[in-house]
């Protein structure tokens, strides 16, 4: 048994989830998501518009495996689509420093040449205090995506510390040269 798969999934307000033959729609204030459900492996049932739970009709190694992942997706598009995922990051040194200038985001990051990263349609990036990029948007996938490339543009080095790194993340300190 799946510990993640039988846990059923309660549907919030203002969501709404409808199932079209394999393709479960669901539209909330932030937008809309469209998941591909394998109905030959899985049943999905929708009660009343208030919860969602999902059962494979066959239990077996491979259905085992798929049961978790497919009720995550579905959680995940409804958590998406009702409040959103948000991604915070800093930038740890001297003169790293982040604005936005229309469409781009503009980083120095102590190189020679400032470095400009484009933001996606359906993904909202607010600077503040100019160390603190937030990151926001409804896919929990693209905002994870969104927040890695940044941060694999610096990322935080093991003496100092200096580099871009999410909020709360611990970095591995070493002990610098011993004379």
């Amino acid at each position: 048994m799946s510990k993640i798969g039988k846990i059923n999934i309660s549907i919030p307000e203002k969501v709404k989830v409808i199932l079209n033959g394999n393709i479960l729609n669901v539209e909330g204030p932030l937008g809309k998501k469209s998941l591909n459900i394998d109905t030959n492996i899985f049943d999905l049932n929708v009660k009343e518009g208030k919860e969602v739970s999902i059962k494979p009709k066959k239990i077996d190694a491979s259905t085992k495996r798929l049961w978790g992942m497919n009720r995550s997706l579905v959680n995940n598009a409804i958590i998406g689509t009702s409040v959103g995922y948000t991604k915070i990051l800093e930038l740890v040194g001297v003169g790293y420093r982040a604005t936005l200038k229309g469409k781009q985001l503009n980083l120095q990051l102590g190189f020679s040449h400032d470095v400009n990263f484009d933001i996606p349609e359906n993904i909202k990036v607010t600077v503040e205090k100019q160390t603190i990029i937030k990151i926001f948007g409804s896919d929990k996938h693209d905002v994870g995506m969104i927040t890695s490339k940044i941060k694999s543009l610096r990322p935080p080095e093991p003496y100092k510390g200096k580099g871009i790194k999410e909020q709360g993340q611990y970095i591995l300190r070493k002990e610098g040269k011993k004379k």
